[in-house]
């Protein structure tokens, strides 16, 4: 007998400051889509419920989105008619907030669906000030299970007294990537990307990303790889005058960085595939979209050694981690790389992301969450239900 796949609810409270149309944000937020897209996949119903100033509904790949103007820079939930009549027609099996930073939301949310288990999403969240963690306390308690790119994510959380010990924890990426590898000689010739090795930067020039730690390591590198060239791609850049700066009074410096600024993704896309190695200083990412694409471009990386970068490349498995402001290990781990490349490290790289990272390996990673947490709930669920959950996770 056929039984009903389980129905997931992802909720997002994030408000566009543009205020730009549900259309719009299908296109501009890609993680969107993409978490919905593998979780539905992998065999999930999903409907998606976004903050927006305009409400409509629209159906993309099986998934039905619901824009609705709520959340706090708009209306609380709490207060909103057509939020909860929305929910009581959904009839969701698990609901999967996108941020935990939405604590006031959570527990109104938590109060219009009593019974239904909530999953918090991290999305580069950091522990309140201490007048606010009461408040957010409350909130987290309100959910059955958190979901982290790194379970270390999840320790300051701990160490705050944020995360009950009855709350499931779950390592889950952040999202995944369509990026896909090409031909390396083809994508040179139709980007001008030269080097060798070619190293490119895909994020912010910001303290965070630390670009200035990075060319250093560039300069270092350059002693013993001559030829290697660094294109820098970037959108906001607080530090960039001080980029510039450091580039011109740096001999080693100056022929071998470009800085491309902001690019359109399909040119991301090739540049990656042309590039030799992925480089970035990141002090704290909630995952990493750009070192997610690069992986998915079969493109070693040499980041930072943060929780989500170790999760991301299997702990080093593929690419090479380096401690955060220490240039001569990211010279040194560029001079290694560079010294591997051609042995088929590409294949093992793309290889890694379709395990763990692809749309079908997200997918697959979120219904077993779901299934679990599902299982794991004391709300009363009809026996049919409780059976499939149970199957779900493989309990006989």
């Amino acid at each position: 007998m056929a039984h009903e796949p389980l129905h997931v609810v992802q909720v997002s409270f994030f408000a566009d400051a543009g205020g730009r149309s549900p259309a719009q944000l299908l296109d501009a937020w890609s993680t969107l889509g993409a978490v919905a897209d593998a979780a539905c996949g992998a065999g999930v119903r999903v409907s998606v419920v976004q903050a927006c100033a305009r409400s409509e509904r629209l159906r993309r790949k099986g998934v039905d989105y619901h824009f609705l103007p709520f959340g706090a820079a708009l209306q609380p939930i709490r207060r909103h008619s057509a939020f909860s009549e929305l929910l009581g027609h959904l009839r969701a099996d698990v609901l999967h907030v996108q941020g935990l930073d939405f604590p006031r939301d959570v527990l109104a949310l938590a109060a219009l669906a009593p019974g239904i288990p909530i999953v918090l999403q991290d999305h580069a969240s950091r522990p309140p000030r201490l007048w606010r963690r009461a408040l957010w306390r409350r909130g987290m308690s309100a959910a059955a299970a958190m979901a982290f790119c790194a379970l270390d994510q999840a320790r300051p959380f701990a160490q705050a007294g944020l995360v009950d010990a009855a709350t499931r924890l779950y390592e889950i990426p952040e999202s995944t990537s369509s990026f896909a590898p090409g031909g390396q000689q083809q994508a040179r010739h139709l980007t001008g990307l030269e080097g060798n090795p070619g190293v490119l930067w895909v994020g912010h020039l910001d303290a965070n990303k630390d670009p200035l730690t990075v060319l250093e390591g560039i300069s270092d590198a350059a002693r013993n790889l001559p030829g290697l060239r660094l294109h820098c791609c970037f959108a906001s850049a607080p530090l960039l005058r001080a980029v510039q700066a450091r580039v011109a009074r740096d001999l080693r410096l100056r022929d071998r960085v470009q800085l491309l600024g902001r690019l359109p993704h399909a040119r991301i896309e090739l540049l990656m595939r042309a590039a030799d190695i992925f480089i970035l200083g990141s002090h704290r990412e909630g995952s990493g979209y750009s070192l997610i694409e690069a992986l998915a471009c079969g493109l070693p990386p040499v980041v930072t050694d943060i929780p989500s970068f170790r999760s991301l490349t299997g702990a080093g498995k593929v690419g090479m981690l380096w401690p955060c402001e220490d240039a001569r290990a990211a010279s040194e781990a560029l001079q290694a790389i560079a010294g591997r490349l051609g042995s088929g490290l590409r294949a093992a790289v793309r290889e890694h992301f379709e395990c763990e990272l692809s749309a079908d390996a997200l997918g697959r990673k979120l219904a077993a969450m779901y299934a679990d947490v599902l299982q794991r709930t004391p709300a009363p669920m009809t026996p049919p239900r409780r059976r499939q959950a149970d199957r779900a996770v493989g309990i006989s």
